[in-house]
C-alpha cells in the first residue's frame, strides 16, 4: 500500500530529481515565469513555496539554507533582494499553474508556472496590448502594390497618369467636354 507516499518520483532517481527541481525553481527565480509540463510543475511548486516563504526572514541562516536547495547565487540573491520584499504580505500561494494545452510531440500536458506578483496583465497594472485583427484579402494588397510599383517605361507612367486623372473628375462631378466631330 502507498498510504502518504505523496511525492512525484517523475520518473527519475532522487539525485536527477533534486537538481532537475534546483534548477527549475532558480529559472523561476530568474524570469518569474517558466514553461514546462504540468506534473513537473506541480513538483516544482512544492518546491518553491517553502523557499519564498524562509526568505521573508533575511537573516544569514534563511539565505544558507535556500542556497543549499537553489545552488545559484544569482538567484538566492534575487529572490532576498526583489521576491521577498513583493510578497512580504501574502501568507502563501506564491506561485500559479497556467495550462496551455499539450506538447505536439508526446502530447505531455503544458503549462505555464509563474509567480503570482509578477503577471502584470492579472494583476490590472498594465492592460494587454489587443492587436488589431486584420483580414486577409488579395485584391486590396494587389491594388496596393501596383499603385505603389514605379512604371517601367514613358509609355506606362503616360497610362498611369491618364488612369488616375479619369476617377478624379467622375468623383467631382464634372463631365469633360469632347470635340464633337
Amino acid at each position: 500500500m502507498r498510504h502518504q507516499r505523496v511525492i512525484n518520483h517523475l520518473g527519475r532517481t532522487s539525485a536527477h530529481r533534486k537538481s532537475m527541481l534546483s534548477n527549475m525553481a532558480a529559472s523561476l527565480i530568474i524570469h518569474k515565469r517558466i514553461t514546462t509540463t504540468t506534473a513537473k510543475a506541480k513538483a516544482l511548486k512544492t518546491f518553491v513555496e517553502p523557499l519564498i516563504t524562509k526568505s521573508k526572514e533575511d537573516s544569514t541562516h534563511s539565505r544558507r539554507m535556500a542556497f543549499s536547495f537553489l545552488k545559484d547565487k544569482t538567484a538566492v540573491s534575487e529572490l532576498f533582494r526583489e521576491i521577498s520584499p513583493k510578497v512580504g504580505e501574502r501568507p502563501g500561494g506564491y506561485t500559479r499553474i497556467l495550462k496551455i494545452g499539450n506538447r505536439i510531440g508526446d502530447n505531455a500536458e503544458m503549462c505555464i508556472l509563474e509567480l503570482v506578483d509578477y503577471n502584470e496583465t492579472m494583476l490590472g497594472g498594465v492592460a494587454a496590448v489587443k492587436t488589431k485583427t486584420t483580414r486577409r484579402r488579395r485584391t486590396t494588397k494587389k491594388a496596393a502594390a501596383e499603385d505603389t510599383a514605379a512604371p517601367k517605361t514613358k509609355k506606362a507612367a503616360a497610362k498611369k497618369v491618364e488612369k488616375t486623372a479619369e476617377p478624379e473628375e467622375k468623383k467631382a462631378g464634372k463631365t469633360v467636354d469632347e470635340p464633337k466631330e
